[in-house]
């Protein structure tokens, strides 16, 4: 997010720079591999576009020093398409929560990224060609105005738009490929409401309402 007065051009030049001008919410993903150089290997192997692991850190309001590295996959802005790569060197709490722990625990965290994309047979070999993943299982969901493919026991869920008018397709156009919605584990959906409910690949899924949030998030 801009803080107050940022430099314009390093915001121009940062790869997020068209979400964070655009309030895009969702906008990158992450993994955290055991082995993040070994990972670094094995994609370079299947042919892959990855870097070299690089430092970085930040220090946080409170003065609290964060250190970690990271290692972009694929061609595109950092963790978009694919998910970048990161390992700390501080505790990833300090990181994560400012508070030093989660703020609730009716939630796990997050069990399903949904990526836009605009072809999905083009995506969904990229991700398998990547990955070593199995053939894809697909459905469409009206409401969600999209065709849905989900590979495996992975996280990923690859979305592209049912027609040229949906929000998919105005998220792909103002931002490109990337994540457009995350899914939670919930421990306790039962104390919320949801705006809609669908149900993906046998799991239910319970919406909230993505007007008032102004982005998607569900909860399953």
């Amino acid at each position: 997010a801009l803080q107050a007065n940022p430099d314009a051009k390093a915001v121009a030049v940062h790869y997020w720079s068209r979400q964070i001008e655009g309030n895009a919410g969702p906008t990158a993903w992450a993994v955290r591999p055991k082995d993040i150089d070994a990972e670094v290997k094995r994609l370079q192997a299947a042919h892959v576009a990855v870097t070299t692991p690089a430092r970085s850190g930040r220090a946080r309001p409170d003065g609290t020093v964060l250190e970690w590295e990271t290692a972009n996959t694929g061609t595109e802005p950092n963790g978009t398409f694919f998910p970048f790569m990161i390992r700390d060197f501080t505790p990833r709490q300090k990181r994560a929560y400012p508070s030093g722990k989660p703020t609730t625990t009716d939630f796990s965290g997050v069990i399903r990224v949904i990526i836009a994309v605009r072809d999905l047979k083009a995506s969904v070999t990229r991700y398998r060609e990547a990955y070593g993943l199995q053939a894809p299982i697909q459905q469409v969901d009206a409401n969600f105005q999209a065709r849905l493919a989900l590979m495996g026991g992975t996280p990923v869920v690859l979305a592209t738009p049912l027609n040229p008018q949906s929000w998919l397709s105005t998220q792909l156009e103002q931002f490109g490929e990337g994540p457009c919605a995350f899914i939670l584990g919930a421990r306790r959906g039962g104390r919320y409401s949801a705006a809609l409910k669908t149900r993906w690949f046998g799991a239910d899924i319970s919406w909230f309402d993505p007007d008032k949030l102004g982005w998607h998030l569900g909860f399953e």
